[in-house]
């Protein structure tokens, strides 16, 4: 979906990969086939009044309101990386096609005038935030030197941590992920050297060897990571861990040890961020999941906040270099009120 720039950003893009999860067997990414998340054929128009960062409202998105806008649709199920063939069940071929999904967008955007584009920003939201992630080298290569082109990752951050039963479930399902769609093509040859493909698919890895300047917006409390990764259904949580799952205010004082646990991963994770001073990073403690689609956590009076700057604000301070080393790291949950607006998930 393209929504033409006006005015003075009529040579700025930005370009969204949608997120949606992934799949890790034929049966799984079969399943997809027949809704928007495996087929084009049951996508509609899209409105995108008051989104976020796709806002036209100077008010609400002052840097990015008249940008030409590009919200890329997801349907490979492996964070467009994926190129190879399965059988299903009923004998068809199912075909993993992301990288090359990928490829035939940016080359088709590249034809209708992001190939004459002054400044780019690449961004996506989970799944879409990986992808994001995963091609911001691939992506930024494709310009002049002089072309301005940063990637922003929004709630892309996925921790390879244990679930609550011990196991490492979602290192599996990545696992499975990446054998089944064979994402090696788009991992870096670097980390391969040394590592199993599968740890390569995780951020922690993958933004050792990013160059292109790169801003990692997330919640330490990513509600998706802790319904999903910490809680999924197959560790069998007791009954007190769902209602913390559904809602982290019903989470007791040693299941909130638990997820200070898990923000801990994660600031740790982000230590190597430290020493690149042309990235950028906004982690509060709200319990969120994707936080530039609505204008509500976008930017609004009642935004999360950090250093008394909201998403929106951070990102264009961190984007235009408005301000040196926008890092900004949340205190623990509950410290934050600005937190309080947010809907559930």
């Amino acid at each position: 979906h393209l929504q033409r720039g006006s005015g003075d950003g009529s040579g700025s893009w930005l370009v969204h990969l949608e997120g949606g999860g992934w799949c890790s067997t034929v049966k799984d990414c079969s399943g997809r086939r027949m809704s928007v998340l495996g087929s084009s054929n049951f996508m509609k128009p899209l409105q995108f009044t008051g989104h976020g960062i796709f806002d036209s409202d100077e008010i609400y998105n002052p840097d990015f309101y008249n940008w030409n806008k590009v919200y890329v649709r997801y349907c490979d199920g492996a964070s467009f990386a994926g190129d190879a063939e399965g059988q299903a069940q009923d004998g068809t071929t199912v075909y993993f096609r992301g990288l090359r999904i990928y490829e035939a967008v940016i080359g088709e955007l590249m034809e209708k005038g992001l190939a004459n584009a002054t400044q780019v920003l690449f961004t996506g939201c989970s799944a879409g935030g990986l992808a994001t992630i995963l091609h911001c080298d691939d992506f930024s290569a494709r310009f002049p030197q002089q072309v301005s082109v940063k990637c922003f990752a929004d709630a892309g951050f996925f921790l390879d941590v244990k679930d609550i039963s011990g196991e490492r479930s979602f290192w599996s399902f990545y696992n499975r992920v990446v054998q089944l769609q064979n994402v090696r093509q788009v991992l870096h040859k670097d980390c391969l050297a040394n590592k199993d493909p599968t740890e390569c698919f995780f951020p922690t890895e993958l933004i050792k060897s990013i160059r292109t300047p790169m801003f990692i917006l997330n919640s330490a409390y990513d509600s998706w990571q802790i319904q999903n990764v910490l809680l999924p259904t197959s560790s069998s949580p007791e009954k007190s861990w769902l209602s913390c799952k559904d809602n982290i205010g019903n989470c007791n004082s040693t299941q909130i040890k638990v997820l200070d646990e898990i923000r801990n991963t994660m600031i740790n994770d982000l230590k190597v961020i430290n020493d690149k001073a042309d990235w950028g990073m906004f982690i509060d403690s709200c319990f969120t999941h994707c936080q530039t689609l609505f204008r509500i956590s976008w930017s609004s009076p009642t935004s999360p906040r950090l250093g008394n700057k909201n998403i929106a604000k951070v990102v264009g301070d961190w984007y235009f270099g408005r301000s040196q080393g926008v890092k900004e790291i949340d205190c623990e949950y509950p410290c934050n009120p600005t937190c309080n607006s947010l809907p559930p998930p």
